[in-house]
This record gives structure tokens, C-alpha cells and sequence, in this order.
């Protein structure tokens, strides 16, 4: 199954570019990079200068670029919680 924007909360998300559209902390407004790791609670991305940040992702909305070119805003309180088991998860879809 691709990932697209009606499944992405099913999906792997590491390896995608993201960028930080909106938070909490307004220092973190604008990372820009590639998603490297993803814990319960956070998102490790790597920036284009080379650096590794983390975000909190129930402080965030991040603008996921997925591998069609599509761009998808994503509540990061969609996302908390262990990868493998958002994985499992079902989710209600109003569409």
C-alpha cells in the first residue's frame, strides 16, 4: 500500500521530509529536514546544515512531504505514541 495522505498515520514516516509548520515553541517554527528517528513522544529531523533536532510531537504540526510531491499537514498529536503500535492502530477517517 503507498502511502498517501488518507493512510500516512498508518505508515513509516521516517525517511520523509518534513517541515515544523506550526508549535508550540516558537523557536522551532520553520526546522526543515528529514525525518531520522521517531520515539514515542518525539521526532529526531535532520537538517540540510547537517544537524539533528528534536521536536516534541504533541507540541507540533508538521508539513510531511510524501514521495508523489504531495504535502500533508499532520497534527503531531496524531503521531504520539510508539511507531509500531500507530502502525497497528485503526483510525477513524471522515472522508
Amino acid at each position: 500500500m503507498r502511502r498517501n495522505a488518507r493512510n500516512i498515520l498508518q505508515h513509516e514516516i521516517i525517511g520523509l521530509r518534513a517541515k515544523v509548520a506550526e508549535s508550540r515553541n516558537a523557536c522551532q517554527v520553520g526546522i526543515e529536514g528529514t525525518i531520522l528517528d521517531e520515539t514515542m513522544r518525539t521526532v529526531v529531523l535532520l537538517t540540510d546544515e547537517g544537524e539533528r533536532k528534536k521536536v516534541l510531537k504533541s507540541d507540533v504540526k508538521l508539513l510531511l512531504h510524501l514521495p508523489d510531491g504531495t504535502l500533508v499537514l499532520v497534527d503531531g498529536r496524531e503521531l504520539v505514541g510508539r511507531p509500531e503500535e500507530r502502525l497497528k492502530k485503526r483510525v477513524r477517517t471522515w472522508w
